[in-house]
């Protein structure tokens, strides 16, 4: 994969702002926890995590707050009674949270994040995850070095792709849209930022697929790798 064909427009960024589940921790370690507490059906994992997805923006939408894991929790719920499984509270927290918190990242983010703070880059993340979540997801995958700052939209109360989220961000690293980079394997991520006038990167995972309705990214790349190759042409 390469760069889109505004290559030559685009400028070196001064902050570079990652995603975390999906785009660096592998999320597919929860298959065994999820599909038990859906009757061993693991195929349900991806419905699960869009189900939380799209209930956290009904919480935006609607002006509530619930954290991302209790929304999980619902969530897993919702999904559990559409198959005819009940589960509880605790059977449905037992089954995510543990799992979410130690999910191992992508064999390539390691060496990939390592690159980029070796070129100098500021790298922060932006997460849904609350601040404790993501404290102790970096800490179990051993990333927290690499980053300059964590942030959560736990702060303001508003969900990710909502556009606030992303000016938020950008106004805590204190600058422009154009000067930031968003790294996602999300499309709906990558959509949002794009919105918020970001320059954008889609991370390939996996079983993702960009929005084919939102503008393209700057950057298409299979992996971390590939992208820290074509930031060195800038």
């Amino acid at each position: 994969m390469t760069t889109i064909s505004n290559a030559q427009e685009l400028n070196k960024p001064k902050v570079i702002i990652f995603d975390v589940n999906e785009t660096l921790l592998d999320l597919d370690s929860m298959r065994e926890s999820v599909g038990k507490a859906l009757g061993g059906k693991e195929e349900l994992l991806p419905l699960w995590f869009s189900t939380m997805l799209h209930h956290s923006l009904v919480d935006t939408t609607r002006g509530e707050w619930n954290d991302f894991g209790t929304i999980g929790v619902a969530a897993l719920q919702m999904v559990a009674r559409n198959n005819g499984i009940e589960i509880s509270d605790e059977q449905a927290k037992q089954a995510i949270v543990p799992p979410l918190l130690s999910l191992p990242p992508h064999p390539d983010v390691k060496e990939g994040l390592a690159a980029l703070n070796d070129a100098g880059y500021t790298i922060i993340s932006l997460t849904n995850s609350s601040n404790a979540g993501v404290r102790a997801q970096f800490e179990h995958a051993k990333l927290t070095h690499f980053f300059s700052k964590r942030l959560s939209v736990e702060d303001i109360g508003v969900y990710k792709p909502d556009l606030r989220a992303y000016r938020w961000a950008l106004e805590q690293m204190n600058v422009k849209p154009e000067e930031a980079l968003m790294v996602a394997a999300h499309g709906w991520d990558i959509a949002g930022a794009k919105s918020a006038g970001l320059q954008t990167a889609f991370i390939a995972r996996p079983g993702k697929q960009l929005y084919p309705l939102a503008d393209k990214p700057d950057y298409l790349v299979n992996d971390l790798n590939e992208l820290v190759d074509l930031l060195k042409t800038l």
